[in-house]
């Protein structure tokens, strides 16, 4: 069984582009604004998170990263 040899960061951001691209059917405009998007969703979640943390509300962890930490 051969391993591969982890992708340096700029193959990896590389890969990452064209698969944005190729998930908006090429259209680069359609590829920034859904980037756009879904960095202005995280910016939001992470707002939550942190004003949850600030109340002292610890959030539930989710079943990914219970199934991570197995």
């Amino acid at each position: 069984m051969s391993t591969t040899p982890p992708l340096s960061d700029n193959s990896r951001y590389e890969q990452a582009c064209d698969q944005a691209i190729a998930m908006c059917d090429g259209n680069l405009r359609s590829t920034i604004k859904a980037l756009i998007m879904a960095n202005e969703y995280l910016e939001i979640e992470l707002e939550e998170l942190q004003a949850a943390i600030a109340a002292g509300c610890v959030p539930a962890r989710s079943s990914h990263l219970e199934s991570d930490a197995a």
